[in-house]
């Protein structure tokens, strides 16, 4: 019997920290097999994301992007998990699209920190005022408990609302913002580098995780030459997200300048209380398979909870 799990229901079961330990316990087992396939109808897009790793089982992350759909009152973006059974190949669940996607990509910046940033980091920036950033406040929040919070967003007005709705500061000039966090988290949409490596201090953790396709970037030159880079994966981040691509093509950095990622759980870790440490979140599907399973067996687990 395939399980259904929606948004809300699916998302009172769950814990940040378990996922971060889901994340950890995926990357022990054997690598990942990834593919991506897209479907183009002028603007509109069919992004299909699927991933196996052998005694976790498969995953296929299917999203619908209709650019056209907001000014029709619809949402932009559509989508569902399918997962599928690693012995048999048969159908085990169909889990929320969008369910999965906040806790896979606020997880996977989450369970970095945990590893890189420093333990008693106590200010953190969230650059970017969207559902993303929401998200980000809520990971964070259960990784670094006595962790103060700022926003910056590149219209001021939305960083004060954001700041309002959590109860968190807001800043205004982003120059300023940078030296006086001990973590950065930024989840925007540049194209243009707005995090620049000369504002970096000892010390800090920088999380980038809005740029995924070959023409963005949030953080300059400066700062991947200054920081020690780590990735969640090689295989989904050098040659696709310009974050890497651009730098790596232009001589700024090699990949051997690229320090970890996941799989070398050894090397994922800071080495000095000055080290500058900065992470790439390319959230490939194996990650979606990991969080969907994790979200399942979280949903099993409260099924099977007394009243």
């Amino acid at each position: 019997m395939t399980t259904i799990i929606p948004f809300d229901e699916g998302e009172k079961n769950l814990d940040w920290l378990a996922l971060c330990r889901a994340i950890d316990a995926g990357h022990q087992r054997p690598k990942a097999e990834i593919a991506d396939v897209f479907l183009y109808r002028g603007k509109d897009t069919l992004l299909n994301r699927s991933a196996w790793i052998d005694g976790l089982g498969l995953a296929v992350k299917a999203a619908t992007v209709f650019p056209g759909n907001p000014g029709k009152g619809k949402p932009m973006v559509g989508g569902a998990v399918n997962l599928f059974d690693d012995t048999d190949g048969s159908l085990t669940a169909v889990v929320d699209f969008h369910l999965v996607t906040k806790w896979k990509t606020a997880g996977d910046s989450l369970c970095a920190a945990l590893k890189l940033a420093r333990p008693d980091s106590k200010h953190i920036l969230i650059v970017g005022a969207g559902t993303v950033g929401t998200a980000l406040h809520a990971a964070y929040s259960a990784g670094f408990p006595d962790a103060k919070f700022t926003v910056w967003n590149r219209t001021p007005e939305k960083a004060r609302a954001f700041a309002e709705t959590h109860g968190i500061d807001w800043a205004e000039d982003l120059e300023t913002a940078v030296p006086a966090a001990d973590i950065i988290t930024s989840a925007t949409m540049s194209t243009d580098p707005i995090l620049q490596g000369a504002w970096f201090q000892p010390g800090q953790h920088i999380d980038l995780i809005g740029a995924y396709r070959p023409d963005m970037r949030e953080a300059d030159d400066t700062a991947l030459k200054r920081a020690t880079v780590f990735v969640d994966s090689h295989d989904t981040t050098l040659d696709h997200i310009g974050e890497l691509k651009i730098p790596l093509a232009n001589g700024t950095i090699t990949k051997a300048d690229i320090q970890a990622d996941y799989y070398t759980p050894d090397a994922m870790r800071r080495t000095s209380d000055d080290q500058i440490t900065l992470f790439k979140n390319g959230g490939g599907a194996h990650l979606d398979l990991m969080c969907a399973r994790y979200i399942l067996d979280a949903w099993h687990a409260a099924s099977r909870s007394p009243l």
